[in-house]
């Protein structure tokens, strides 16, 4: 038997979580999440890719790449150091100058955020085009690609839990509540009447803002949801729509194999 090919770390870095994934080939291995925080140095970032690997029984030598996206330029370079620390490959950062087969069309490319690259490249190559990919992080996100596979704009809305942290903050008495099944649009108390709001909310969001897209895309574009809050909120949409909870460290992957081959 052959050796076995060795996997490829990808991670992406966003405002408030990092995905640390595993991939061999086209298949991930394994995908954790940490909180992303300014304040820590490149050996506690070390420290936690370290326990992550032990903790999923994962040794150092059975990875020969790694590629990083980040929205957080100040760790960019934390995080690469920490990646050296451990495993003692120089990673891949996704920005100008690495190849991504993507055409961007939009007012000033350069200002198109890694995040968004590397989901577009991964729904392209995952689901064909034209399509429509969601992240819902920070921010919720539509990314319009076209039929052509060119990137040609976005859309940027509050984030599920900006959102609710924003009316908590913001009012006298509502409450901090979990994100649970609203059960009914019309709530018959405070924290169901939130919950109506929040979940039911985005998701019509997402519904009337697809729509929106696609009108003006005059296609009827597929459309692939990803990131930490799409499993809350994607299955109350009316239409219908893709979960892809591991699509950016796919697109990750994507863009390793084309500046590595």
């Amino acid at each position: 038997m052959g050796e076995k090919e060795k996997m490829v770390l990808a991670i992406d870095m966003g405002n408030s979580l990092t995905e640390i994934g595993l991939i061999r080939g086209s298949e991930p291995v394994m995908s954790e999440m940490l909180s992303t925080d300014v304040r820590k140095t490149q050996i506690e970032y070390a420290v936690m890719l370290r326990t992550i690997f032990s903790l999923k029984k994962i040794r150092e030598e059975e990875i020969g790449g790694a590629v990083i996206s980040s929205v957080v330029p100040q760790l960019t370079p934390v995080m690469k150091n920490a990646v050296r620390l451990v495993t003692g490959l120089d990673a891949l950062i996704v920005g100008p100058g690495v190849r991504n087969g993507l055409k961007i069309r939009i007012d000033d490319p350069r200002t198109l955020g890694a995040d968004l690259v590397v989901n577009a490249v991964g729904g392209i190559a995952l689901y064909g085009t034209p399509l429509i990919v969601i992240d819902m992080g920070t921010a919720t996100t539509l990314s319009a690609i076209d039929r052509n596979g060119a990137f040609r704009g976005a859309v940027i809305m509050p984030g599920v839990r900006v959102s609710l942290q924003a009316l908590v903050a913001n009012t006298a008495q509502l409450p901090e509540i979990s994100l649970d099944n609203p059960g009914q649009a019309i709530g018959t108390n405070t924290v169901d009447s939130m919950r109506s709001g929040i979940v039911y909310g985005q998701a019509d969001q997402l519904d009337g803002m697809i729509r929106r897209i696609r009108a003006q895309m005059g296609a009827d574009a597929a459309v692939v949801a990803t990131g930490g809050m799409a499993g809350m909120i994607i299955p109350y949409c009316s239409i219908e729509i893709r979960l892809d909870p591991d699509l950016t460290i796919r697109g990750l992957k994507v863009i390793y194999d084309l500046n590595t081959r």
